[in-house]
């Protein structure tokens, strides 16, 4: 939960964050109902997060492989479902990179993993 002095404070901790899961933020009821910063705060958080919530809380699943959704036909068949490693398909904006030098690549794609970040490649989680 994160709580703010004023305005100049919430938009710089807007322009900081970067894209989630979801967004929840917790309203009064005058907020909530259109009147104040609710309705400006709510838009400022949708091209944050693929969810936003208002006076709720997230479910708290992970994008992560041990994760599954658990749930009848058809949660448990689908290619893509709303937790697990195949959620990020959900959110996801592909970008493809053709024939880009590597030093020409963002860091987190390059073959040499300057950023040290956990990776699969054919299956096999590389560090």
């Amino acid at each position: 939960m994160a709580r703010y002095a004023d305005e100049a404070e919430v938009r710089e901790v807007l322009s900081r964050l970067p894209g989630n899961l979801t967004a929840t933020v917790q309203l009064s009821a005058e907020e909530a109902a259109g009147e104040g910063r609710g309705a400006e705060l709510v838009r400022e958080l949708t091209p944050l997060a693929g969810r936003v919530l208002v006076n709720g809380w997230p479910t708290g699943v992970a994008v992560a492989a041990a994760q599954h959704h658990g749930g009848p036909y058809p949660a448990t068949t689908s290619t893509s479902t709303s937790v697990g490693g195949t959620a990020i398909e959900r959110w996801m904006r592909p970008v493809a990179y053709q024939a880009v030098p590597e030093a020409l690549l963002p860091e987190e794609l390059r073959d040499s993993n300057p950023l040290g970040l956990p990776r699969r490649f054919n299956g096999v989680l590389e560090r």
